[in-house]
């Protein structure tokens, strides 16, 4: 079992930065990909961005540029530093961890960009 545990999210103008944080805990030397995802209202789950043990990265297209992933693996912990937020990333942020075959997700953080 892993456990993941968010923070960092909270209620920040349009143009402005927030860096998310998942801590991993339990069965953690098996994890693979981490990664975050996020979900607005009345909107699926959607891909922000992964990365695996060795570094290897993955982000939505639309994000490139603005939101940067990384990973401290001696913490299990993976942060996603998010700049020039706007309105249209409001959304609850999810931590996700693959160590496969199981997913395991966080409870989610809220994120909330103020026009």
């Amino acid at each position: 079992q892993v456990q993941l545990e968010e923070s960092g999210g909270g209620l920040v103008q349009a143009g402005g930065s927030l860096r998310l944080s998942c801590a991993a805990s339990g069965i953690i030397f098996s994890i693979d990909i981490m990664g975050w995802y996020r979900q607005a209202p009345g909107k699926q789950r959607e891909l922000v961005a992964t990365i695996t043990r060795g570094g290897r990265l993955n982000y939505a297209d639309s994000l490139k540029g603005r939101f940067t992933i990384s990973r401290d693996n001696a913490k299990n912990t993976v942060y996603l530093q998010m700049n020039s937020l706007k309105p249209e990333d409001t959304a609850v942020y999810y931590c996700r961890a693959t160590t496969a075959p199981y997913d395991y997700w966080g409870q989610g953080t809220q994120v909330t960009v103020s026009s």
